[in-house]
């Protein structure tokens, strides 16, 4: 599989090169991009269901993930029923039944086309938010992260760290946060809601540490509106105002780029 995988990349790959521990791959196209992500990321929860009983693995909701997201769940290699899966972040007060929430995307995209083990979602409209980031991080700690799969915000955010709440040390695993209008913007230029004022102002997401505690990370990050946040994430300085460069301290990352996302590389 691994010899495949070579070739495969060398027909549709443009370059590859490292950030500091970052391993950085760029492809021609966002279709590509996604596949060779799925497909890194299949080989990487087949190699660990032979050493563990199950995998626990994060995943993104938004549009940038599209491709990845259906190369993955069309696998039918992987045994799901041995997979544990988590999202990253959820608004605040959107109703349970809203396909603009973060656990239906997920739903659609790929928990409800494969049969994992189980399937834990964020509640966004919990009584008691305090209790529901408790709850989630409890969940966490009892299945740590093996595989992170995210992307990068216009903004540089991951999840929803947003500059102005990124903390690198945060003490908790799951906070709520207020969205920044970089963020709730982005949401718009998306597609995901028509007008700004659509857009929750909270959300609950995991934190840096959270995320940076997967064993292995795959960022999938295509587009011309991401091209200033793969910049920043490759070259800025690791502070807070540029969330995503924090990837360049991780052991284990590979960022996945197409042209565009590319482009001032």
């Amino acid at each position: 599989m691994e010899k495949q995988h070579i070739r495969r990349l060398a027909m549709q790959h443009i370059s590859a090169h490292q950030a500091d521990n970052l391993t950085v791959h760029i492809f021609a196209n966002r279709l590509l991009m996604g596949d060779d992500a799925a497909e890194m990321v299949v080989a990487r929860i087949d190699n660990l269901l032979e050493q563990q009983e199950n995998v626990n693995v994060i995943f993104a909701s938004a549009p940038s993930q599209n491709e990845f997201l259906d190369a993955l769940s069309g696998n039918t290699t992987v045994d799901w029923t041995r997979v544990n899966a988590f999202h990253m972040d959820e608004y605040i007060e959107l109703p349970e039944n809203d396909p603009r929430t973060f656990a239906s995307f997920l739903n659609k995209k790929i928990f409800g086309r494969q049969n994992f083990n189980s399937v834990n979602y964020i509640n966004g409209n919990a009584a008691d938010i305090g209790a529901e980031c408790r709850r989630y991080a409890n969940l966490l700690a009892q299945h740590p992260p093996d595989i992170v799969c995210l992307g990068i915000g216009e903004n540089g955010h991951l999840a929803f760290n947003d500059p102005h709440v990124a903390d690198f040390n945060d003490p908790l695993m799951v906070k709520m946060v207020k969205l920044d209008s970089a963020c709730r913007q982005q949401q718009v230029n998306d597609g995901c809601f028509i007008e700004l004022n659509e857009v929750p102002a909270y959300a609950l997401t995991l934190t840096i540490p959270a995320l940076m505690a997967g064993k292995y990370i795959y960022c999938i990050v295509p587009g011309k509106k991401k091209v200033k946040a793969v910049y920043n994430t490759v070259y800025g300085e690791i502070i807070k105002k540029y969330p995503s460069a924090i990837l360049r301290k991780h052991a284990n990352a590979v960022l996945f780029l197409d042209r565009d996302s590319s482009s001032l590389l």
